[in-house]
């Protein structure tokens, strides 16, 4: 095991950034300091909010470049008594360190600080050519833009990692994730006179039953790499007190989409559906859809891919047959928005993500610094 690595991993740790609220702020100045100290070219971006900065950081000005990108924040730790250590302590034990983001993803942070810290001065020889760059960014959590921001303010190069703990496999394509939020009308009465208002959850049965039958048409949808398409109602929200019949009822709909699929597509898919419902059953129904993570792709025989499958194999005996990620990640930014070449590795379970005692094995993180510094010789040396 790496000593320092385990001992950043830790530190980053050990400071809260829940998101909600965002509290990344002291892991981001922690960063800062940390390759500000090791002489790396490092910037603390207070964009896109002021109060929520993000670091951007580059050794070398040769091309290629090649970007690592990590999220700071963390999914709240929950009920702190489902947790054996404190969330926040940043335990070790039996190789194992325990917290909230230890796995999702501040390993994979912290494997990408090391990483610039100790190619730095081959880089900058002239040793290694082209140039590395780190991310270390807020709001991944919650699909705010931090990663989009820096991309778009010249923080970005010609190829991209997402250092997302994916077990060292080298995901080229990603599931995108948009959430609905399906509005069904009522009228209100007192539940003594039910029949002079107009249940809301009754008036939800009928689309309940249509997204059912709506999941299993689309499940028919299938990509080799990251499987079939989903439609899954997660909540329902109804009712204000115990004896009045409720005005309306929200549905909240998590649909997850392939690479071949679009957020607009989905909408129109959303509309006709539900118009369909309103005409066979005289419900008022309306929908807006809250949170969206695109889908993304590239060639799964690209280069990049290639030299971090080779790398990951020899370091880890991990796997080297192509594969997606059905989980979403930023690398859609890299992709979709900058046209960057990218891909999702890094070390990790992404199985242990928000669960209660979260953890990483040290030493799958020792062999992903080893692993990424290889294929980033590789890359930077062509």
């Amino acid at each position: 095991m790496d000593a320092e690595l385990t001992e950043i991993i830790a530190e980053l740790v050990s400071r809260e950034t829940e998101n909600p609220p965002g509290n990344e702020r002291r892991a981001a100045e922690y960063v800062h300091e940390w390759l500000t100290d090791r002489g790396v070219d490092a910037e603390l971006v207070a964009e896109p909010y002021e109060d929520r900065p993000q670091v951007a950081a580059r050794v070398g000005d040769g091309d290629p470049t090649v970007v690592l990108n990590g999220h700071i924040d963390v999914v709240p730790a929950g009920d702190r008594e489902e947790w054996s250590r404190p969330p926040y302590g940043a335990e070790v034990e039996d190789g194992r360190l325990y917290g909230r983001g230890s796995a999702d993803m501040k390993t994979g942070v912290a494997v990408g600080m090391k990483a610039l810290a100790d190619l730095k001065a081959p880089i900058e020889s002239g040793e290694l050519g082209g140039s590395l760059a780190l991310q270390a960014v807020i709001g991944e959590e919650t699909a705010e833009p931090g990663t989009k921001t820096l991309l778009e303010r010249g923080h970005d190069g010609d190829y991209g990692v997402v250092l997302e703990p994916t077990g060292m496999r080298t995901a080229t394509s990603e599931k995108g994730l948009a959430w609905y939020e399906i509005t069904v009308a009522g009228e209100p009465s007192h539940a003594s006179r039910p029949t002079q208002g107009d249940n809301a959850i009754s008036n939800a049965r009928p689309v309940l039953a249509a997204l059912e039958a709506y999941d299993d048409r689309i499940g028919e949808r299938e990509d080799d790499l990251v499987g079939r398409a989903h439609a899954t109602v997660t909540q329902i929200e109804a009712g204000t007190k115990e004896n009045v019949v409720p005005e309306d009822a929200v549905i909240t709909v998590d649909r997850r989409f392939l690479p071949d699929e679009s957020a607009d597509q989905l909408d129109a898919e959303i509309d006709d559906l539900l118009a369909e419902v309103e005409a066979d059953h005289g419900v008022e129904t309306s929908w807006r859809r809250t949170r969206t993570y695109e889908s993304a792709a590239i060639d799964p025989d690209s280069r990049l891919a290639d030299v971090f499958r080779e790398a990951s194999a020899e370091r880890a005996d991990v796997p080297t047959d192509p594969w997606g990620v059905k989980a979403s990640t930023d690398v859609r930014n890299f992709v979709n928005d900058a046209s960057i070449e990218a891909i999702t590795w890094g070390p990790g379970d992404l199985a242990q993500a928000h669960t209660y005692d979260e953890h990483v094995e040290l030493a799958d993180a020792t062999a992903g610094l080893r692993a990424l510094e290889d294929a980033l010789g590789t890359l930077l040396d062509e």
